[in-house]
Formats: C-alpha cells, structure tokens, sequence
C-alpha cells in the first residue's frame, strides 16, 4: 500500500476524548487519508485507548511507532509521554524532549511538524481541551496552507482549547464534533476498491 498522500490530524485533552468517540463511528472505511490522534493521556490509562477507539470504527488503529511511514485508511495514537513528530518522508519520529505546554506528547509538536511535511495537504483539528496546546501549531498548518478546524466551544466539554485557538489561530471552520466525521470523509476521499 502506498504512503497516505493526505493527513487528517485530531488533537484533544480534558473532553477530546468524548468529540472523538463522537466522531470515530462516521469516518468511511475506505478513507485515503492517515489519521492522527494527540491526546493528553495519563500513562496507565494506555493500554485501552486502541481497543476504546477500535471499537467504533472499522479503520485499523494502532499506536505509532518509529519510523513507521503513514498508511491511508489508518488512524494512529500518539503513545503516551513522547512527542510524535512527522518527518518529510511521511514517517513518524518519536521524541522525549521537554514537556510543551506542560504536555508530551504535545498537540502544538505533532501539528507543527506535520505541517511542514505535508503541507496543503494536512487538516487539523483542534478539540476540547483545559490548556493552550494547539493553537500555535494550528497557526502552522494555517500558514503552510492546510485547514484549520476547531471543535464549537459551546459543544465542548471543556472550552478552554479550543476558545484559546480562535482567539489565536486563524481557523477555517468551528464545527460541532457531529459534524466533523463529514468534512474528514470529504477532506480525505476514498481509496479505490
């Protein structure tokens, strides 16, 4: 199978797992983008995260690993307490570098990085959330070109994240978590069968 060409990237904290629980059950299938999930996680809550996720999608999902190059139709956890970044070569990096916004893995790390590796061709979406993580790297795939989405903050569990990242960002839509299956599937297409 050839490298996913296209990058859908989901970044949460407090509430993110709820949005993407919401969200999981709508994406197709046959989806020809890769998908990547940052969320702020406890370490000894690790081992569920792939079994919670796998059970409401038919996508494959898996924690990444390094230097494993990215696959449309599957969705990757950044594994708890590293920084997942995303090389130019469509591969990810694993780091244990300083915390950012007090986090690691950080959502600002992994937008950042992707932005530069995959530019016009990466949507970011920035959910619920209690601190500043994501804004500045939805400030990133803004400026490389990419889509900047952010969860409606009256439909967040925790608003924080998200407010913070309108008032800093420039973002292109402010979409419910019902709603953000569709433009992922719209934004992706479908593999050929």
């Amino acid at each position: 199978m050839s490298t996913a060409s296209r990058l859908v990237l989901i970044g949460g904290s407090a509430g993110g797992l709820q949005a993407i629980l919401t969200l999981l059950p709508g994406l197709m299938p046959q989806l020809a983008a890769a998908v990547v999930i940052v969320l702020h996680r406890q370490n000894h809550y690790d081992s569920m995260l792939t079994e919670l996720l796998s059970a409401k999608t038919q996508l494959t999902v898996k924690e990444a690993e390094e230097k494993e190059t990215l696959l449309p139709g599957t969705i990757y956890i950044a594994p708890a307490d590293y920084h997942l970044l995303l090389e130019t070569d469509h591969t990810f990096s694993l780091d244990y570098s300083e915390k950012v916004n007090f986090s690691r893995p950080s959502i600002d790390v992994t937008f950042s990085s992707a932005a530069l590796a995959y530019g016009r061709q990466v949507a970011a979406i920035l959910l619920s959330g209690a601190n500043t993580d994501g804004a500045e790297g939805l400030m990133d795939v803004h400026d490389a070109g990419g889509i900047t989405i952010v969860q409606d903050p009256d439909t967040a569990a925790v608003d924080v994240m998200p407010r913070q990242a309108i008032l800093t960002a420039p973002v292109d839509h402010i979409l419910p978590a019902t709603a953000m299956a569709a433009f992922i599937n719209s934004f992706a297409g479908m593999m050929a069968s």
